[in-house]
């Protein structure tokens, strides 16, 4: 059975570095979109309706929760003072929230492991890119995710079946859209992310309905992200 769309939401996230080197990735900003959604949640005892149509239902920065040793500027573009500004959430706040939109949901993202756990190391040469379930500290069913970097049809279309293929790429080659061409954008990236999945949601839903499975596994060390 395909899902509501009000029940699908892309989830993007950008991090800076802390701990010795920068190496540990800290949630700077998050994205949520929706393919349409209507709801009341509550956020630090506010009442906030969201009504959108394929418009974001959460872009904010996010108040450090420790010293930031490396902004990554060069491909997040965040400095210092938007992570200190008004508009920034509180960390656990802005986790609430997320929590509460995607309970019961499912979440469409690119390489959602890295959008969903606490924080973890990074490689430099994917600096953006880091633990994000991981820097959000939020567990989620893997049955409803869909996660387009595992996603087995759109590796093969590719002729790289046990690769993770990029963002970028997977956008390029298959709807023929260029992304990320300059400063990492979360909102930019969970739109193409849900442009990806709605190309062929069809099929991928139809093949979970007859009881099969049609991603890869993610990585195993990021199983604690998977409820």
């Amino acid at each position: 059975m395909y899902p509501a769309p009000e029940n699908i939401i892309a989830l993007s996230t950008v991090c800076v570095g802390v701990g010795p080197g920068g190496t540990t990735s800290m949630l700077a900003y998050a994205s949520l979109i929706s393919a349409f959604c209507e709801l009341t949640v509550n956020v630090g005892g506010s009442s906030v309706v969201v009504n959108f149509h394929g418009e974001p239902l959460l872009d904010k920065f996010v108040l450090p929760t420790m010293q930031v040793v490396d902004y990554r500027e060069a491909t997040t573009g965040i400095k210092s003072w938007q992570l200190f500004s008004k508009e920034a959430m509180p960390f656990n706040v802005l986790q609430q929230y997320i929590a509460t939109v995607i309970r019961g949901k499912i979440v469409v993202g690119h390489g959602i492991w890295n959008d969903l756990s606490g924080k973890s190391r990074c490689t430099r040469s994917l600096p953006h890119k880091c633990d994000g379930f991981t820097v959000l500290g939020i567990p989620h069913p893997a049955a409803a995710t869909r996660d387009v970097a595992l996603y087995q049809p759109f590796r093969n279309a590719l002729r790289s079946p046990h690769q993770v293929i990029g963002l970028q790429t997977l956008c390029w080659q298959l709807m023929r859209r260029r992304c990320q061409e300059g400063l990492i954008d979360p909102s930019e990236n969970a739109r193409a992310a849900m442009d990806l999945y709605r190309s062929d949601s069809k099929n991928w839903e139809a093949t979970i309905a007859k009881g099969n499975w049609p991603s890869c596994l993610p990585p195993s060390t990021f199983s604690r992200c998977y409820s």
